[in-house]
């Protein structure tokens, strides 16, 4: 097979970063990440408290590590942040000649605060600052959650110099807000003297559950509607939604690198914020798997897939042109349709955001638990 020929590598021939969204220690340990970013081409990662959780959880790879922790009378969080910590170096170090290569535009991994914090700024900054200083790499990725609180999280941060991935981003007016944040913090970094040139940030612009939340709300309505042409109109919009959203925040994204205050930071070195397509694997059976690759295809944005969508993605994904410039207007139009129908994006949004917290926190208590009963385990082995 050609270079041509290979649909991750093609993604990255179009300006697009293709990432992993899946981090373990195995994954590490076998091998298997360095021969996906030798062979298939991904340029980074990104993990989540529901991510590391699952690696946590299962398996023996961490045994010794929480066995030695434990031994030190660290607390469950410590040992938590020491593992995540160690896998996290070993990602970023595995990357740092993808971060070299790129001048420092991509390679990146990324390591969330707790989402507990996800309406504390000064907590976030704190532990920002902390996870920043323990990890110890270039090429690490803070991520905040794109809250009200996290916004000014997310300034504070740029404004010393840490690369931020700001996630959990659905809607226009918060997109918004998300590169104004962005755009002051780098103003702080300038006032800082710190070099722009080596500040990264990604906006995480998530997809798959739009359509998840807009589809069950479009069936909701075509029950009760009063006629077969209402019904049907509303049947169609199905689909629909989460891709004309993302392509309604590249056009944001385009007016805002064009305007200022970024114009003059781009002319002092300063990195765009690229927007990252997140959740894009596909949550209805009856949509292409890799929908929400081949719709969202650009350049100065990053994927990150899951496991099974990086797969689905090698084996028959079509990179046939940029695909998130194609369209525009009639993306526009089904945002427009989506109104009429009395769906309102923004509200979908603000849902979004906070099921999205909620459901991070609770993967984050149920991995310290998880970590607790395992760590009480080993010591019970040991004892024995």
């Amino acid at each position: 097979m050609t270079v041509s020929d290979r649909p991750l590598i093609q993604l990255r021939e179009m300006g697009q970063s293709p990432w992993c969204d899946q981090l373990s220690r195995e994954m590490l340990e076998s091998g298997q990440l360095a021969r996906m970013v030798r062979e298939q081409g991904i340029t980074g990662l990104t993990s989540n408290p529901t991510i590391l959780h699952k690696a946590m959880s299962t398996g023996h790879s961490y045994d010794a590590q929480i066995r030695d922790a434990a031994s030190r009378g660290l607390d469950v969080k410590s040992i938590y942040e020491e593992l995540a910590v160690q896998d996290i170096q070993a990602v970023a170090d595995l990357l740092r000649p993808v971060y070299d290569r790129a001048n420092e535009e991509d390679g990146f991994v990324s390591l969330e605060v707790s989402p507990d914090l996800a309406y504390d700024t000064l907590g976030s900054v704190h532990e920002g600052r902390r996870l920043w200083a323990a990890v110890d790499r270039p090429n690490l990725m803070i991520k905040i959650p794109g809250t009200k609180a996290g916004l000014a999280a997310v300034t504070a941060l740029l404004g010393e110099g840490i690369n931020v991935n700001v996630t959990l981003v659905f809607g226009q007016r918060r997109y918004r807000e998300v590169l104004e944040a962005h755009a002051k913090g780098l103003l702080q970094a300038k006032a800082n003297d710190l070099p722009l040139r080596g500040i990264a940030s990604v906006a995480s612009f998530f997809v798959s559950r739009v359509d998840t939340l807009v589809d069950r709300l479009l069936d909701v309505k075509s029950d009760i509607a009063h006629n077969p042409t209402e019904r049907q109109r509303m049947q169609s919009l199905k689909g629909q939604a989460a891709i004309a959203n993302a392509k309604a925040a590249r056009v944001v994204w385009e007016m805002w690198r064009a305007d200022e205050p970024m114009r003059g930071l781009r002319a002092e070195g300063a990195q765009l914020q690229r927007l990252l397509w997140a959740s894009t694997s596909t949550k209805n059976p009856s949509y292409k798997d890799v929908v929400y690759v081949e719709e969202l295809i650009g350049p100065d944005t990053v994927n990150t897939m899951p496991m099974e969508t990086i797969a689905a993605f090698a084996d028959h994904g079509c990179v046939r042109c940029a695909t998130l410039s194609r369209g525009v207007a009639e993306a526009a139009a089904v945002l427009t349709a989506l109104g009429a129908a009395r769906i309102k994006m923004e509200t979908v949004a603000e849902e979004l955001e906070s099921n999205g917290v909620r459901l991070f926190a609770e993967s984050f208590k149920q991995l310290l638990e998880g970590l607790s009963v395992k760590t009480e385990a080993l010591r019970v082995d040991a004892r024995a």
